[in-house]
C-alpha cells in the first residue's frame, strides 16, 4: 500500500512537470473560491452597513407616523410621553421652505422639532448647540446647509430667513438664528424616517407651527428606555394610542384600521438583517456557479491526464503499483491542486472584498469562518473532481497501457 507521504511526493513531482498545466487547473477553483469568499466578505459588510445606518437613526427609537392629515395633536404627544419606558420623545413636523443668506435663496427642508430629538435622533453636534424647548426663532442646520449650500458657509451666530408659502398664495418669513451646526453621522442616514440632517434646517415646531398657523404634527420621533424592551414598549404606545383613536383591540393588528403607523428599531433591524442575508444567499449562489466551473476544469484537466499518463500509469502497474496506488495518487494531486487554488483563492478573494468597500465606503468586514469554508470547499471539490479520471485510470489494465502510444 502506498504511503500518504510517497503518494503527495509523486504527486507534487507529477504537478511541478507540468507547471502550465497545473496552473491552469487551479484558475478556475482560485476565481471559484475568491467569488465565494468575496461574495461572504461583501454580504457581512453590507449587513453592517445597514446596522450602522439604522443605529445612527437614533437611540431605541419608536417611530409613529399619521395616516391621515391632522390627526396628531398635543393630546396624543401627551399619550405618548405618558406611557411607561419612554424615555423621550418629540414631535416633527418637516416642510419645505425657501431658505436665504445673504441674498442668496434654495429651497431647503425644515423640520419643527424639540429638543428631545436631540437624544432621540442620536444627533451630534459639531459646533454650537441644538435648539432647546425655550428658543423660538433659532436654528440647528446640516453640515452640508452650512458648508456647501450656499455661496458664503453659514456659521453660528449667522442669521438666516426662512420664508413658508401659505394657503391663498400668502407667504411668511422669519429671520432664524444659528445656534448651531449638526455634525455629519459618516453614513448616509435618513434620520427620524424622512429627514436627512445634513441637508435639512431643524426649529422648534411650535415656531413651525405658528408660521403655518397650525397645531398638528406630522410624527412623533420617541425613545425607549431599553433596547430589550423595545417591542414590548412599542405595543403599549400602539394600544394607548388605538383607543385613543377608537380602535378595538381586536383590531389592533389591523393596520387599515388605524389611522397611523408604529414601527421601532428592532424592526427596521430585523428587516435589513433578513435583506442583508438574502443579498448575501444570493452573491454566494452566483459565486458558487464560478466554482462549478472551476471543479469541472479540474475534471477535465484531470481526465485529459490520465489519457497522456496511460503509459505510465501501465509502467506504475508494472513495477508493483496496485490499483487503489494509481487511485490515491491521482486524487492526492486532484485535491494539491484545489487545497493551492483554494489558498490563492482565499487571498484573492479577501482582497478584492477590501477594494470593494473601499471603492464604495463601505466598513470592511469578513466573518472568521470564510477560511474554514474557503479549504473545505477546496478540498471537496478536489475530491469531486478527482475520483472520476483517478478510478479510470486505476481500472486500466497494465498490458493496455504500456501499449498504448
Amino acid at each position: 500500500m502506498l504511503k500518504v507521504r510517497q503518494a503527495i511526493g509523486i504527486s507534487l513531482g507529477s504537478i511541478s512537470s507540468s507547471k502550465l498545466r497545473s496552473g491552469l487547473t487551479t484558475l478556475g477553483i482560485i476565481i471559484g473560491i475568491a467569488a465565494v469568499v468575496a461574495n461572504i466578505s461583501l454580504g457581512e459588510s453590507f449587513s453592517v452597513l445597514f446596522e450602522e445606518e439604522i443605529n445612527a437613526q437614533g437611540s431605541n427609537f419608536i417611530i409613529v407616523y399619521s395616516q391621515e392629515p391632522n390627526i396628531f395633536y398635543a393630546n396624543e404627544l401627551e399619550i405618548i410621553e405618558q406611557t411607561p419606558g419612554i424615555s423621550g420623545v418629540s414631535p416633527v413636523k418637516p416642510q419645505q421652505g425657501e431658505v436665504t443668506y445673504f441674498s442668496e435663496t434654495k429651497n431647503i427642508e425644515i423640520a419643527g422639532v424639540t429638543s428631545d430629538y436631540l437624544n432621540t435622533a442620536n444627533i451630534s453636534m459639531e459646533e454650537g448647540s441644538f435648539i432647546s424647548d425655550q428658543d423660538t426663532f433659532a436654528a440647528a442646520i446640516g453640515s452640508e446647509v452650512a458648508d456647501e449650500k450656499f455661496d458664503r458657509n453659514i456659521s453660528t451666530r449667522s442669521t438666516i430667513d426662512i420664508t413658508f408659502r401659505l394657503q391663498g398664495n400668502r407667504t411668511v418669513t422669519r429671520g432664524f438664528k444659528v445656534k448651531g451646526i449638526i455634525e455629519s453621522p459618516g453614513v448616509t442616514v435618513v434620520g427620524g424616517g424622512s429627514i436627512d440632517r445634513d441637508v435639512s434646517i431643524f426649529v422648534p415646531v411650535a415656531t413651525i407651527n405658528q408660521m403655518l398657523e397650525e397645531d398638528d404634527y406630522e410624527y412623533f420621533f420617541a425613545m425607549a428606555d431599553s433596547i430589550d424592551d423595545i417591542g414590548q414598549i412599542s405595543d403599549e404606545v400602539d394600544e394607548r394610542l388605538a383607543r385613543n383613536f377608537g380602535v378595538s383591540s381586536r383590531d389592533l393588528d389591523d393596520e387599515d384600521a388605524k389611522p397611523y403607523r408604529i414601527f421601532d428599531q428592532a424592526d427596521i433591524l430585523e428587516q435589513t438583517n433578513q435583506l442583508a442575508n438574502t443579498l448575501r444567499n444570493f452573491l454566494v449562489a452566483v459565486a458558487l456557479i464560478s466554482l462549478l466551473v472551476g471543479s469541472i476544469g479540474i475534471m477535465n484537466i484531470m481526465l485529459v491526464t490520465v489519457t497522456e499518463r496511460t503509459r505510465e500509469i501501465g509502467i506504475m502497474k508494472a513495477v508493483g503499483f496496485s490499483s487503489t496506488d494509481v487511485l490515491v495518487l491521482f486524487i492526492v494531486e486532484s485535491i494539491i491542486l484545489s487545497l493551492f487554488g483554494g489558498l490563492l483563492g482565499l487571498i484573492v478573494g479577501i482582497g478584492g472584498a477590501y477594494l470593494v468597500t473601499n471603492l464604495l465606503e463601505m466598513p470592511f468586514r469578513y466573518p472568521h469562518y470564510v477560511f474554514e469554508i474557503g479549504i473545505l470547499v477546496a478540498l471537496i471539490v478536489g475530491v469531486a473532481a478527482g475520483v472520476y479520471p483517478a478510478n479510470k485510470a486505476a481500472k486500466l489494465a497494465p498490458v493496455d497501457a504500456l501499449r498504448h502510444e
